[in-house]
C-alpha cells in the first residue's frame, strides 16, 4: 500500500516577507502585517515545452523607440520627477497621506493632459462622478478629452477602457477596485495584487499610461502587498503638512529617470500649481537685518532649496545659572541634532545659552533633516543670543562636529550657485570646499568659533 505524502511542514506563508507558519494566523509573526498570511498552493510541475511568444526577439539596437517616448503631462513639476513626462505603457503608483491632495493633483494632471489632445480617463472608486465634477469645476479641469467614471468592479473598469480607448488612465484608488473572480475582501492583499497586475497588463498591451493611487498605512508605508511596488515602473510619494501650502512629490522608484528628484507644488483654495522656484515659501524678505535669522541651502533630492532658520533666545536668569528648567523647542528641524548643535555652540564657541529658553524654527513649514543646516542653526541661535543681526546677503552651509569643527557637505557647488542666482553675495562654507563662483564671496571657516568671529556676533 502506497504511503500518503506528508503535508508541507509550514503550509502558510506571508506574502509580504516570506515568513511561514504551520497554521493560519491573521498577523504575520515576522513583519507584523495584517491579512498577509496565505496558504501555499501545491507546487505544479513546470512544463518544458516551448510556448507562444508575443513578439520575436530582436537586437536591442533595432527596437523601436517611438512608442516609448515620454510626452508632457502639462504639469511641469510632475514631468521633472518622472524624467520628462508620461511614458506610454508605464505604470505609476502615487501614494500619500489622506487629505494631502492626491486626487486634486491627478485631476489637474488629467485635465492638462486632455488639453494637449491626450485622451484621459479618470475612474474614481471613492467618489461619485458628480462629486468629482464639482471639484473639477473649482479647479477649472473641464475638457472634452477628459472622461470620467465612478466604478468599483474590475470588469466595469475594463469596459470603460474598451469604450473610451484612453491614452492616460487614472485609478483613484487601487484599494477600492475589486473583482468577484478573486478571493478576499476589496482592498485586501490578494485583491490589490491581482487587480493591479490585471490593469498593468492591459496598460502594457495597449500602451496606456496607468496611474494608480495607493493608500498608506498609519506607519507611512503603502498599503497592500509589497509586490505592488515591484511590479509598477514608478513609485511616487506625495507629502505635505496639512497646515502648509507646500506639497512635495518624491520619486522612490523610477525606471525612466532619476529616483532622487523632487517636485514642488503650491496648494491653494483654487487648486494645485507647480512651483518651479519655491524659495519664496521658505524665506522672509526683511526690510533690514533681524537678529536670530540665517539662510541656508538644503538639497531635496538633487534640487537646491533656500531655507530660512529663525531663532529666539530667552532672557538669562538673574544669577546666570541654569536651574534645569530652560526649554529647547524646535519646529521643522531634527530635535536631537539641534540640541547637540546648541551644546557645541556654548562649549566650543563660548555663546552662553544655559538657563535661557531657545526656540528654533524653519520658515514656511519646511522640514530639514540634513546636517548641512548645522552651521546656519548655530549662527542663528548665536545671533539671537547676542541680539546682533547677521548680514542679510549671507548663506551658511556646513556640518558642525562635536569638537567644534565645520565639516564639508555634499553638493556645495550646486547649493552656492543657487544662492548666487537668488542674489546672495556671501557664503560661509567649510574649509577645503574649493568653490569659485562669480558674484558671491566665499568665506571658508574651519571651526565654529571662527565662524562666529567672522560674522561679528561673538
Amino acid at each position: 500500500m502506497a504511503k500518503t505524502p506528508a503535508p508541507a511542514k509550514d503550509p502558510f506563508r506571508c506574502t509580504e516577507c516570506g515568513w511561514t507558519a504551520n497554521k493560519w494566523v491573521g498577523r504575520c509573526g515576522e513583519c507584523q502585517a495584517w491579512g498577509s498570511v496565505e496558504e501555499i498552493a501545491a507546487p505544479k510541475k513546470l512544463s518544458l515545452v516551448a510556448g507562444h511568444v508575443t513578439a520575436a526577439a530582436q537586437p536591442i539596437g533595432e527596437v523601436n523607440l517611438e512608442n516609448a517616448k515620454a510626452r508632457s503631462s502639462g504639469v511641469s513639476e510632475l514631468d521633472r520627477v518622472l524624467g520628462g513626462g508620461l511614458v506610454p505603457g508605464a505604470a505609476i503608483l502615487l501614494a500619500g497621506e489622506p487629505g494631502v491632495g492626491k486626487s486634486t493633483l491627478l485631476l489637474n494632471v488629467a485635465a492638462e493632459s486632455a488639453r494637449q489632445k491626450i485622451t484621459s480617463l479618470y475612474i474614481s472608486g471613492e467618489e461619485s462622478a458628480s462629486q468629482v465634477r464639482l471639484r473639477a469645476e473649482r479647479l477649472n479641469a473641464i475638457d472634452p478629452n477628459l472622461w470620467l467614471a465612478s466604478e468599483n468592479e474590475l470588469g466595469a473598469v475594463i469596459a470603460h477602457i474598451d469604450a473610451v480607448q484612453p491614452q492616460l488612465l487614472i485609478i483613484d484608488s487601487i484599494q477600492t477596485i475589486a473583482s468577484a473572480a478573486v478571493d478576499g475582501a476589496p482592498g485586501g492583499v490578494t485583491q490589490v495584487r491581482e487587480i493591479a497586475a490585471a490593469l498593468i497588463r492591459i496598460a502594457k498591451e495597449r500602451s496606456i499610461t496607468l496611474v494608480l493611487v495607493g493608500h498608506v498605512t498609519k506607519d507611512g508605508s503603502i498599503a497592500g502587498p509589497r509586490l505592488l511596488e515591484h511590479i509598477v515602473d514608478v513609485v511616487l510619494n506625495f507629502e505635505g503638512e496639512r497646515h502648509s501650502r507646500l506639497r512635495l512629490i518624491r520619486a522612490i522608484k523610477n525606471r525612466f529617470g532619476a529616483s532622487d528628484e523632487v517636485g514642488c507644488f503650491d496648494m491653494t483654495e483654487s487648486g494645485i500649481t507647480s512651483l518651479p522656484d519655491p524659495t519664496g515659501l521658505f524665506t522672509t524678505r526683511h526690510t533690514e537685518p533681524v537678529p536670530g535669522t540665517c539662510v541656508t541651502v538644503t538639497l531635496e533630492g538633487r534640487r537646491p532649496l533656500l531655507a530660512e532658520i529663525q531663532s529666539l533666545v530667552g532672557v538669562a536668569t538673574s544669577d546666570g545659572r541654569d536651574y534645569g528648567n530652560s526649554r529647547r523647542v524646535t519646529s521643522g528641524l531634527d530635535n536631537p541634532r539641534t540640541a547637540m548643535t546648541l551644546a557645541v555652540l556654548e562649549l566650543r564657541a563660548g555663546v552662553r545659552i544655559s538657563g535661557r529658553d531657545v526656540y528654533v524654527a524653519t520658515v514656511g513649514g519646511m522640514k530639514i533633516n540634513e546636517p548641512a543646516a548645522d552651521l546656519a542653526v548655530a549662527l542663528s541661535v548665536g545671533s539671537a543670543a547676542k541680539g546682533l543681526a547677521l548680514p542679510g546677503d549671507l548663506v551658511a552651509i556646513g556640518e558642525v562636529g562635536l569638537a567644534g569643527e565645520i565639516r564639508k557637505v555634499t553638493g556645495a557647488q550646486q547649493r552656492i550657485q543657487e544662492a548666487a542666482r537668488l542674489g546672495f553675495k556671501r557664503a560661509m562654507v567649510p574649509t577645503g570646499s574649493d568653490l569659485k563662483i562669480p558674484g558671491i564671496e566665499i568665506m571658508e571657516v574651519a571651526r565654529l568659533e571662527q565662524a562666529i568671529a567672522r560674522v561679528k556676533i561673538n
